[in-house]
């Protein structure tokens, strides 16, 4: 992983349109059903919206029909850190950028064979880098 970013809440907002700085820095959520990646078919790789860092890959995304882009697993383990949330009256895991620390979404225990993992991502916290 690279070195982490840091920067100051003025600095990310200045950098990020005001719908991806709710997603990202305030640990917001996109309607279900609504991303532009929730669909996507496109061979690539996904990366951070905030910081650029490869994330997720079009191979190991599936359709979960949750309403979000999802998929088993990150491009290394690196990529991602997670903290438990319990936001919401819920208890649930938190999917950060492990480079910035942008809230990405959550991941879950009812994903598909190999890993059983469902990492349910907001579209607006991430950018697609198409692949031939």
């Amino acid at each position: 992983m690279s070195e982490k970013i840091r920067k100051s809440d003025a600095e990310w907002r200045a950098l990020l349109s005001p719908e991806v700085y709710r997603v990202t820095r305030e640990k917001g959520t996109e309607a279900a059903f609504s991303g532009c990646f929730y669909a996507c078919k496109t061979p690539g790789e996904y990366h951070c919206a905030c910081c650029d860092a490869p994330l997720f890959r079009s191979g190991e995304k599936f359709d979960s029909g949750s309403g979000w882009p999802s998929f088993w697993q990150p491009v290394n383990d690196a990529a991602v850190s997670t903290l438990s949330d319990t936001s919401h009256g819920m208890r649930r895991t938190e999917v950060l950028c492990a480079r910035c620390d942008a809230h990405l979404g959550h991941v879950f225990d009812d994903g598909p064979p190999p890993s059983g993992l469902r990492y349910c991502i907001n579209s607006l916290a991430l950018t697609l880098k198409e692949s031939g």
